[in-house]
C-alpha cells in the first residue's frame, strides 16, 4: 500500500513540478500551452507505463499464489489419503 502512495505521489509531484516550470518560464502563452499539452501527453503515458508495470506484478503474485495454494491442496489431498489408508489397514 506504502508502494502505491509514493508512486501517486511521485507522478503528481512531477505534474505539479513540470507544470510550475513551465508556467515560470518567459514564454508566450501558445508557447506555453504547447509546453503544457506536451508534458500533459507525456505525464499521461508515464502514468500509463506505470500502471502496467504494477498490473504485470500484480498479475504474477496472483499466480504464484494460485500454483502454490494448488500445491497445498494436493499435498493436502495426499495427507488425507495417507490417513485413510492407514486407518484402513
Amino acid at each position: 500500500m506504502s508502494g502505491t502512495k509514493f508512486l501517486a505521489g511521485f507522478i503528481v509531484g512531477g505534474a505539479i513540478g513540470a507544470l510550475a516550470g513551465i508556467l515560470l518560464a518567459p514564454k508566450s502563452g501558445a508557447e506555453t500551452r504547447a509546453m503544457i499539452a506536451d508534458s500533459a501527453k507525456d505525464i499521461a503515458k508515464r502514468a500509463d507505463e506505470t500502471v502496467k508495470e504494477i498490473q504485470e506484478k500484480a498479475d504474477d503474485v496472483v499466480s504464484d499464489m494460485q500454483r502454490k495454494g494448488e500445491e497445498i491442496k494436493e499435498k493436502l489431498q495426499n495427507l488425507i489419503k495417507q490417513q485413510k489408508d492407514g486407518a484402513e489397514a
